[in-house]
């Protein structure tokens, strides 16, 4: 047992450390903890059929969708891949739930954070993180023209309890009302939670529960796994500075997947693949490409 333990607490650690941009963009290092990580999936699948034990899945995840160059149609496009997200969570039987979003009047959205729990969702998901860039005709552009936008995605691994402390001194805690769409069903009782935590300038929202207390507590949450997120990637920081010397410096900065509809194509610029249908995948559909990921491995 005590072997087990240490053994999650190994892939509970890689697991954060695949979450890590840097990480990702190190096609030997990912490639060593996703071997390692299999490798401990499979001792602790054997130990649960022998033993009747179980370990945890892994599965409770951070989403965060951001609009990028490109104006309205970069945050309508964000809209999109929130919603085949959504589709797609919906297949694998996921929770998904929005914590916090900030739209557009005609629909787009600027920013959204979600909340993901499911067996292997973070596992699924990890890859997705990146630049997604988009080349279509907006609906509003008269002359036909086809524009290019982007939108961010970046997938965080929830963190468990206790595993990163936050001194409640270090934190700024405003509430507000939390708005329905369109500016119904706002809510008289302040439940909107806002959180700063200010040693690090990191700011989180929460308004998708009814109470004060929920939104507080979910808020709480999300800044401790975006806390330890950025306490990883500054460990990271110096072995990564190294490795761009080596590999270059520009991955980070590229875009992973392009989304063209003039062309009914989606290509994934790592593994060199595209699919077509493209309608059909931004429904939900994803499960070729997810599985296609894999080869990052």
């Amino acid at each position: 047992m005590e072997n087990l333990e240490e053994l999650q607490k190994e892939y509970d650690s890689i697991i954060r450390q695949l979450g890590d941009p840097e990480v990702i963009s190190d096609t030997r290092k990912t490639a060593a903890l996703s071997k390692r990580l299999s490798e401990i999936a499979k001792i602790q699948s054997s130990f649960r059929k022998e033993n009747g034990g179980e370990t945890r899945e892994g599965g409770e995840t951070i989403l965060e969708i951001r609009a990028g160059t490109g104006g309205e149609e970069a945050a309508i496009f964000a809209a999109d891949l929130l919603r085949m997200y959504k589709k797609y969570a919906e297949k694998q039987g996921w929770r998904f739930n929005i914590i916090d979003s900030n739209s557009t009047d005609l629909g787009g959205c600027k920013e959204v954070i979600v909340e993901i729990s499911g067996a292997g969702a973070y596992e699924k998901l990890l890859r997705e993180s990146g630049v997604h860039r988009v080349q279509r005709i907006p609906e509003t552009e008269k002359s036909g023209r086809v524009h290019t936008s982007t939108a961010s995605v970046a997938v965080i691994p929830q963190t468990k309890a206790g595993e990163i402390s936050v001194d409640p001194k270090d934190l700024e805690i405003t509430f507000s009302r939390a708005g329905g769409p369109g500016g119904q069903n706002v809510n008289k009782v302040e439940t909107a939670v806002r959180i700063l935590h200010k040693p690090s300038g990191l700011a989180v929202s929460c308004r998708s529960e009814r109470s004060q207390a929920q939104n507080k507590e979910k808020a709480l949450k999300l800044l401790q796994s975006k806390l330890s997120a950025r306490e990883q990637e500054a460990r990271e920081k110096e072995l990564g500075e190294k490795r761009k010397k080596q590999i270059g410096s520009a991955e980070r900065a590229e875009k992973i997947r392009t989304y063209n509809f003039p062309q009914n194509r989606i290509t994934d610029h790592r593994v060199n693949k595209s699919w077509h249908n493209i309608e059909k995948i931004m429904e939900g559909d994803m499960e070729p490409i997810i599985e296609a990921m894999k080869e990052l491995n």
